[in-house]
């Protein structure tokens, strides 16, 4: 059988799922998304959702900005199910040697509208008194940012877009995209064939093999990453601040019942994945270890906490560490998002909008694609902050090695 859309969203995780709630916002009538599995199976169901501003470049940041009104006003902007968002301040943390180019940051950062100032040891005791300050000789802080369920964003874009027209179609794997003449004619799903001009590739890891066949040839490298959550000691419960801390190496939320628990994420620790259905979601004892041993460097409470749980999920970096949003060069109609580098989440209520405005007015006004575009890499233009801390996998020095590995 074959049946005819506007649009095919290949992905149904938090990128696709707002896609497809832009473009049933802005009219289109026809909008299909094809998920393999449920919503969010994906990267999105394993992330970290946090939701901050603070990027060393300035296109990123700009996304962040324009999706953090999103989980703000959700039930205004949105109108279905419920974000999560919990609104407890950003913490970034650098190195000593780093803290000229986190002024340098929060100065770009403030120019673009985000709500952040340089802090001193003293006030990131206050905002945290547990935490341990002795090695912070600055930080920056961003009041307004916090964290989100990730799961429960994607349903709530999903159950918007069907209310607005959009067909979300579960357990249904695109098996191959279809071109003609430079142009795309249709989609083929295990069931059957769509016809289509319009195919937005979201798929994640899982969706590189269909890039590959659609001409997608830069580097690409899937990588599994993992959390573990630590219960809190009674008298530190509640929620505390979201923080990167590039000084240990770390990333943390608070998380569990009443915000008594924190999921930390090690980046350093992230292992190659040469094929992600062998995915292995479990998290591993020597990341466990490890990742109590760094997080007790800044909660040196917590030193002794219990494990209550974790996870892994597989993301796909990109040489620079930052994700290809853009439509591909030689296939008329072939919009692409991958390579996310684990750094999405925050920005997928404007990712969607960027594509929506794309296909329905010709070109986005939220912001410049061109920074994303899939050619940077062949043009040797890799999409890289002025002033970049080099402590994250998502920085072009560190994102490097990690390809290189």
């Amino acid at each position: 059988m074959t049946e005819t859309a506007d649009v095919v969203i290949v992905g149904g995780g938090v990128v696709g799922a707002s896609t497809a709630f832009h473009l049933a916002s802005r009219g289109i009538k026809r909008v299909i998304v094809c998920e393999r599995h449920w919503p969010a199976a994906g990267a999105t169901g394993k992330s970290g959702a946090l939701v901050r501003m603070h990027y060393t470049n300035e296109p990123e940041a700009r996304l962040a900005h324009a999706s953090l009104q999103y989980f703000q006003h959700w039930s205004d902007m949105v109108g279905h199910g419920d974000c999560g968002f919990l609104k407890c301040g950003m913490l970034r943390l650098v190195a000593p040697e780093s803290v000229e180019k986190l002024k340098a940051n929060l100065d770009m950062l403030e120019r673009i509208g985000v709500n952040t100032e340089l802090i001193g040891p003293s006030q990131v005791r206050e905002l945290a008194p547990a935490w341990n300050v002795d090695d912070v000789v600055a930080a920056g802080w961003e009041p307004d940012s916090g964290c989100a369920d990730p799961v429960a964003t994607t349903h709530g874009f999903l159950q918007a877009a069907r209310a607005l027209g959009a067909d979300v179609r579960l357990h249904t794997e695109v098996r191959a995209v279809d071109v003609a003449s430079g142009r795309i004619t249709g989609v083929q799903t295990e069931r059957d064939r769509i016809e289509t001009g319009t195919v937005v590739m979201a798929g994640g890891v899982w969706g590189v093999p269909l890039l590959r066949e659609l001409g997608v040839s830069v580097a690409l490298a899937p990588v599994r990453v993992q959390v573990a959550l630590f219960r809190r000691p009674p008298d530190l419960g509640g929620p505390h601040p979201v923080c990167i801390d590039g000084i240990n190496d770390l990333w943390l939320r608070p998380e569990g019942p009443n915000w008594s628990s924190t999921l930390v994420g090690a980046a350093s620790r992230r292992q190659h994945l040469d094929d992600p259905d062998t995915l292995d979601e479990g998290v591993d004892g020597p990341y466990v270890v490890r990742a109590r041993e760094e997080l007790a460097k800044r909660i040196p409470a917590m030193a002794d906490s219990p494990m209550r749980g974790g996870w892994a999920g597989a993301i796909t970096l990109t040489e620079d560490g930052k994700p290809i949003l853009g439509r591909h060069p030689d296939v008329d109609g072939l919009f692409v998002f991958t390579g996310d580098s684990g750094s999405s989440f925050k920005t997928a209520p404007a990712i969607g909008r960027v594509f929506a405005e794309w296909i329905a007015d010709g070109y986005p006004s939220l912001l410049d694609p061109r920074p994303f575009r899939i050619q940077r890499f062949a043009e040797a233009d890799p999409l890289v902050g002025e002033h970049e801390y080099g402590d994250r996998d998502t920085e072009f020095s560190r994102a490097r090695t990690v390809m290189l590995g």
